[in-house]
Parts: C-alpha cells; structure tokens; sequence
C-alpha cells in the first residue's frame, strides 16, 4: 500500500523566512510603483513645468511604458539565468536614477530620458519579485502570492496619490520627487544585505546557458505553450483600463471633462487603489481554492470595465452623476487583480527553468495595451478639441482585441494544462504507509 503526498520533489516550504525575505523584494516593487505612478499626479504640473500639450505629456508614460514592455522579455531571461537579487539590485539603482533626474530636469528633453530610466529599472521588479515567490513558497501558494505582490504595488499606487500629490503641492516639484527617491536608496541597501534567491537546499538545478541559441530557444519553447499566450492577452485585456487612468489620464478627465476638483479627483483615484487591494485579496482567495475560476473572473471583469466606461461615456449632459464615478472606479479596481490571473496561465505551463521568460511575455501584454491606449486618447484628445467621452472610446479597441485572442485561445491552453496535470500526478513523489 502507499500514499501520494500532496508535496513534489523541490517544492520549498514557504515559513516566516520565506515570508521575510519575499517582503524584501516586494518593497523594491513597491517603491518601483510609486515612482512609476508619480507623474499620474503630476500631470498638470508636468505640463505647465515643461509648456507642453496632451499628446507630448502621454510621451513622458508612453516612452516609459514602451521601455518596459520591450525589456519583459530580456528581464524575464535575466532572472533565469542570473537570479533575482543581482537583477533587482540593478532595478533600485536605475529606477532612483530615472526619479532623481526627473526632480532635476529642466527640459523636457532630459524629463523624456529619465522617465525612459525609470521604466528601465521599474522593467527589472516584478518579474523578479515572481520569481522570487515561486523559489520561497509552495506552487499551492502561487497564485495567492501573486496576487498579494500586486497588491502591495497598489499600495505604492496609494502612496503616489495621496503622499506624493500632498508633497508636490506643499513643497514644490524638486523637493517633492528628489526627496522620495530616498525611498529607493533605502530598498537597494536592504536588497544588497538580507534578500536570497532560494531557501538553503533547494538551489535550481543547473541548467546551461548557450548564447543566442540559449535565449531563442527560451522564448521560443515558452511562446509555443498556448498558456504563454493566454496569459499574455488576458493580461494584455484586463489590465490597461486602470492603468491608464491610473497612470495620467484619470486626473485630467475627472478634472476638465468632469468638473470635480483636484481633491475629490484625487480621492476618486484612492478609490480604485483601495478598490484593487481589496478585490485582489478576493481574487487571490477564489483562484488558490479554485483554479478553474480564473478565467470566468477575467472575462467579468473585461464585460465590467466595457459596461461603466460605456455608461460613463455615453451618460447625458456635460457631466456623468457621482455615484456612477465612484462605480466606475470600484471597477476599474477589479483590474489589477484580473491582469494578474493571466500568470497563472503562464505558471503551469512552463517548467521552472523558464518561469522568467514566461512571465515576462505575459507582462508585456498589458503594457503593450496601457502604452497604445496612452498614445490614442493623448492623440485624440488633440484632434478632438479636449473631447474626452471620444478619446476614451480607445479602451474598447483594445478590449475588443483582446477578447478575440483569448477566447481564440482558452480551449488548447485548458487542454494543454490538463495533459501537464495528468503528466505531474505520475511523477508524484510516493511514501509507504506507516
């Protein structure tokens, strides 16, 4: 007689270490975000510091979002191959530059080419920071680690909106940003002394390195996994919506197009960072317990989003009511967390060895998204006279597109998933009974 543990060879046990030395890289994420959310609150400032219009002032997230979905890839690579404390330590130093020259620059010139810095090292956080959950903590603990590594980069979003909008408005651009960028000289030291990439034994098994063969046959061998793909679209789907408002359109629409205050605004975008944290720990819970739930929970909240942006846009009068505001970025909320079901596509398709490439395909997806539709509704924007119930019509382009793909791809990801279940079950370790 035997019996099957539910734990497989190499499966690290997770414990209060584990839980300290994740909350380190988490931390470094977490200030990633505030910087990379800091214009979000700045916008208005941005423009009026560097004289610039509303297709020049999406330059300043487009190019530092174009910057960090092109290195998801490479990063993805990086952390396979070099491991995450090197590459994280790289990202503090990059993202603290880009923040520290934005304080300082005088053209908009030089503002373009450290918010390009920041992206560079924001690009180098999350993937480590998964990569670092999946070396510190049980499979079963996956997607609820995800979803609380989200949560925590919401919180840095919370920051940015409430902390660094008081500062930029009580001390002035300089001091506001240069003074923040202390927070990631802070991360990199305490990255530098305590973080490891693996508990002690359980070091990844050594896996050779080739060149440019090495790396095509990464991307190629974790593009062929149809839960690749998945997870990129419904990332790609689910996760620009929130982030372009987040990022630098929603204070300007809350303001000029709906006529509310710099505070209610402001208090408006708190909301759909609370909104996130919250609903992230639900979606969090819902998928640990049951996994066949994490695309019902997208395709929700891709119908959601679509249904409050329509109303919102399409309500009549100048101005659309409060309450539907505020339900519009209860919403919105829901959207952090479905992006980050599309990793838990991408997870059990790919072998540990190419969790890092697959998870930086599936987070291009989404930046890909956020840096078009910055660039539509800036462009629209200007050809439209300000018309912002036209400019936001973008979002349902890109939803659209991505729908089509994941419904495209939903059966042979499901299929493909199943076999590899089936396929770790045989290989599963087996006790005899006492």
């Amino acid at each position: 007689m035997s019996r099957a543990t539910t734990t497989l060879p190499g499966d690290p046990p997770g414990g209060r270490r584990a839980v300290a030395v994740w909350s380190i890289g988490v931390a470094v994420y977490f200030v990633a975000v505030i910087f990379r959310t800091s214009l979000g609150v700045a916008g208005l400032d941005a423009a009026d510091r560097f004289h610039v219009n509303a297709s020049a002032l999406s330059t300043f997230s487009i190019l530092q979002l174009l910057v960090y979905a092109g290195m998801q890839i490479p990063v993805g690579l990086l952390v396979d191959r070099l491991g995450t404390k090197k590459v994280l330590c790289l990202g503090a130093v990059l993202f603290t530059a880009g923040q520290l020259g934005f304080a300082f620059s005088p053209t908009y010139g030089t503002a373009l080419a450290s918010r390009a810095l920041l992206g560079c090292g924001d690009a180098l956080t999350f993937i480590s920071v998964l990569r670092l959950g999946t070396r510190w903590f049980p499979a079963r603990r996956g997607p609820f680690v995800a979803q609380l590594a989200g949560l925590v980069g919401m919180a840095g979003n919370l920051v940015s909106t409430l902390v660094l909008a008081r500062l930029l408005h009580g001390l002035g651009w300089t001091p506001a940003f240069a003074g923040s960028a202390v927070a990631g000289v802070v991360v990199l030291v305490l990255t530098l002394l305590f973080l490891r990439d693996h508990p002690e034994g359980f070091e990844p098994e050594p896996f050779p390195h080739q060149g440019a063969a090495y790396v095509r046959r990464q991307i190629a061998e974790a593009w062929r996994e149809p839960g690749t793909r998945l997870g990129m679209w419904v990332h790609f789907t689910t996760q620009f919506p929130a982030m372009v408002f987040l990022l630098l359109w929603g204070l300007p629409f809350l303001v000029q197009a709906q006529g509310l205050s710099r505070a209610t605004a402001g208090e408006l975008l708190t909301l759909v960072v609370l909104s996130n944290m919250v609903i992230g720990l639900v979606y969090g819970q819902v998928v640990a317990r049951h996994h066949a739930a994490r695309l019902p929970l997208a395709l929700g909240t891709v119908a959601a989003t679509a249904v409050m942006w329509a109303l919102t846009l399409a309500w009549p009068g100048a101005r659309a009511p409060m309450a539907l505001l505020l339900a519009l970025c209860v919403v919105l909320g829901a959207c952090g967390p479905a992006s980050m079901l599309g990793f838990d596509f991408a997870r059990p398709a790919n072998p540990p060895e190419r969790q890092g490439t697959a998870s930086g395909i599936t987070n291009m997806g989404g930046f890909v998204a956020s840096m078009t539709t910055l660039f539509a509704i800036g462009v629209l924007l200007d050809a439209t006279g300000d018309d912002y119930s036209i400019a936001f019509c973008a979002v349902f382009v890109l939803q659209a597109l991505g729908l089509t793909q994941i419904l495209r791809l939903r059966t042979r990801a499901a299929r493909r998933e199943r076999e590899r279940l089936v396929a770790s079950r045989v290989e599963t370790v087996h006790v005899p009974a006492a």
